[in-house]
C-alpha cells in the first residue's frame, strides 16, 4: 500500500524520475495560470492590508489634529487662568506696597524741599560792605604833608577801621559756623529719603519681577494661540509630567485608602453582621466600609469645588456666593462627623481585638499573663484612633490630583492612542509588502521547479532565432538590394 505510486515497484529510481518528468510537464504547461494565480493572491492579499494602512495613516493624521487642538485649547485655558491669577496677585502686591506712596511721595517732597531751603541759607554771603568804606578809602589816600593833627586823625581812624574790622571778621565766621550746623543738619534728612528712596526701589522691584512672571506667561499663551509646535511639544511634556505625577499621588491615596479600610472593615462587620455575603465572597461589612470612604472621598472633592479649589463640576462653580457657602460648610460638617465615625470605629476595632484575645486566653489550657491597663497600653488605642480621624481629611484632597489626572489623561491617552495606531500602520504596510514579496519569490520558486523544461524552451527559441537568421542571410544573397 506504500508503494501504489510507484510505477515499477521494483525500480523506486525510475518511478520518481518520470514522475518528476510528468510533474515538470504538467507544472510547465500550467507556468502562466499558476503565475497569474500567484501574484493574484498576493495582491488579494496585499491590497487590502496596503487600504488599511493607508486608512490607519490617515486616522492617525485626524488624530493627530484632534489631540493638538484639544492640547492648545486645554494649554490656553489653563494659561489664561494662571494669567488671571497673576494679575489679581499683582494688582494685590500694587495695593500692598504702593497704597502709602502718596503719604511716602508728600514726606520726599517735604524732605527735599527743607533740603533746598537749608542749601540756598547756606549759599548766602556776607552784606557788602558799607558806604564809609570808600570815605575811609579816601581818607587814606590823603597825604599827611608832616601836620601832626592830620597824622593823629589817621591813626584814630585806623583804630576804629581795625575794630570794625575784627567786628566783621567775627560776624562773617559766626555766619560760617551757622552754615556749618545748616549743612550738619542735612545728614538725617539726607539718610531718611535714602532709606524712603531705597524701600520704594525695593517695592518697584518685587512688582517688576511679578511683572516678568507675567510677561513670561503671556509669551506662552501667544505662542499657544500661533498653534506653534514647540508649544505642542511644551505641553505635550507637561501633560505626561503631570499624568506620572497624578498617577503617583493618587496610588499614595489609594494606599491610605486601603489602611482606611482595614481600621473600620472589622468593626463594620459587628455593626452590619459579619455572616452577611453579598456574593460568594464578598461581604457586606467590607461594602459598607468602601461606601464609607466613596462618601468621604465625595465630601472632600464637593468641599474643594465649593472652595473653588478645583473646577470637575462647573455647576457647582455657577452658583451665588451664599450657595457655595453654604454648600462648603454642609460638606466639612458631613466630612467631620465621618472622620468622628471613624474615629470612634478605630477604638471599636481596638476592644474587639482585646475582647478576642481575652476569649482565647479564657479558652487557653495554660493561663497567659494579663498585660497591665497603663498609659503606654493606651498609645496603639490612641494611635489608632488619630489616624482614622486624620485619614478622612487626607482623603477629601484627592480631588486636586484626580483633576489634573483627567485632564492629563485625555492628552497622554491621545498621544498613545495615534502612537498605537501609526505602528499598526507601519506594520500592514510592511505585511503587505511582504505579501507582494512572497508573491514574487513563490512565482521564482515555481521556475526553479520547472528548470529544465524551461532551459529546452530557451535553447529551442535560441536554435529557432539562429536558423531565421541563416535564412534571411541567404535570401539577402539571392536578392541583393539595388
Amino acid at each position: 500500500m506504500t508503494q501504489f505510486w510507484m510505477l515499477w515497484p521494483d525500480n523506486p529510481a525510475l518511478s520518481i524520475f518520470v514522475l518528476a518528468i510528468v510533474a515538470m510537464v504538467f507544472l510547465y504547461a500550467a507556468r502562466k495560470p499558476m503565475h497569474d494565480l500567484i501574484r493574484a493572491v498576493g495582491a488579494l492579499l496585499g491590497g487590502p492590508l496596503r487600504l488599511a494602512a493607508r486608512w490607519l495613516i490617515e486616522t492617525a493624521a485626524e488624530m493627530k489634529e484632534r489631540n493638538k487642538a484639544v492640547l492648545l485649547a486645554h494649554g490656553r485655558q489653563e494659561t489664561g487662568q494662571r494669567i488671571e491669577r497673576e494679575f489679581e496677585r499683582l494688582a494685590a502686591v500694587v495695593k500692598r506696597e504702593l497704597q502709602g506712596y502718596p503719604a511716602l511721595q508728600r514726606k520726599l517732597l517735604d524732605e527735599i524741599t527743607r533740603i533746598e531751603e537749608d542749601y540756598k541759607k547756606c549759599g548766602e554771603v556776607p552784606p557788602p560792605p558799607t558806604d564809609w568804606v570808600e570815605a575811609v578809602t579816601a581818607m587814606a589816600n590823603v597825604k599827611t604833608g608832616g601836620s601832626e593833627m592830620v597824622q593823629k586823625i589817621l591813626e584814630e581812624i585806623k583804630t576804629s577801621i581795625a575794630k570794625i574790622h575784627d567786628k566783621a571778621i567775627g560776624e562773617y565766621r559766626r555766619s560760617y559756623e551757622t552754615r556749618h550746623k545748616i549743612l550738619e543738619g542735612f545728614m538725617p534728612f539726607w539718610r531718611s529719603v535714602d532709606r524712603n528712596m531705597t524701600e520704594v526701589n525695593k517695592k518697584l522691584g518685587d512688582i517688576q519681577e511679578s511683572a516678568k512672571g507675567v510677561d513670561a506667561l503671556m509669551a506662552k499663551y501667544e505662542a499657544i494661540n500661533a498653534k506653534t509646535d514647540k508649544a505642542e511639544h511644551a505641553l505635550t511634556v507637561s501633560a505626561f509630567t503631570q499624568f506620572a505625577i497624578a498617577l503617583l499621588v493618587m496610588t499614595v491615596a489609594a494606599g491610605g485608602a486601603f489602611i482606611n479600610f482595614k481600621l473600620i472593615a472589622l468593626p463594620m462587620s459587628e455593626m452590619v453582621g459579619a455572616g452577611d455575603y453579598l456574593t460568594a465572597s464578598l461581604r457586606t461589612s467590607e461594602v459598607a466600609a468602601l461606601v464609607i470612604i466613596f462618601v468621604e472621598a465625595s465630601m472632600g472633592l464637593f468641599l474643594m469645588e465649593a472652595l473653588r479649589i478645583t473646577h470637575l463640576f462647573p455647576g457647582i462653580a455657577t452658583l451665588s456666593d451664599h450657595m457655595r457657602r453654604r454648600m462648603m460648610w454642609i460638606a466639612l460638617i458631613l466630612l467631620v462627623t465621618l472622620a468622628g465615625v471613624e474615629a470612634a470605629l478605630a477604638l471599636m476595632r481596638d476592644m474587639l481585638i482585646a475582647d478576642k484575645q481575652a476569649l482565647l486566653q479564657s479558652l487557653a489550657t495554660t493561663p497567659q499573663p494579663v498585660p497591665s491597663d497603663g498609659w503606654v497600653g493606651r498609645i496603639p488605642t490612641a494611635g489608632q484612633m488619630l489616624l482614622g480621624f486624620i485619614l478622612p481629611f487626607a482623603l477629601a484632597f484627592i480631588a486636586i490630583p484626580l483633576e489634573s489626572l483627567i485632564h492629563s489623561a485625555r492628552s497622554v491617552g491621545g498621544v498613545l492612542l495615534q502612537a498605537v495606531v501609526s505602528t499598526l500602520a507601519l506594520t500592514l504596510r510592511v505585511l503587505a509588502n511582504v505579501a507582494r514579496r512572497m508573491a514574487r519569490v513563490l512565482v521564482t520558486l515555481y521556475d526553479v521547479l520547472i528548470v529544465i523544461p524551461l532551459l529546452i524552451e530557451r535553447a529551442s527559441k535560441a536554435g529557432l532565432g539562429m536558423r531565421r537568421g541563416a535564412i534571411d542571410a541567404d535570401d539577402s544573397s539571392v536578392h541583393p538590394v539595388r
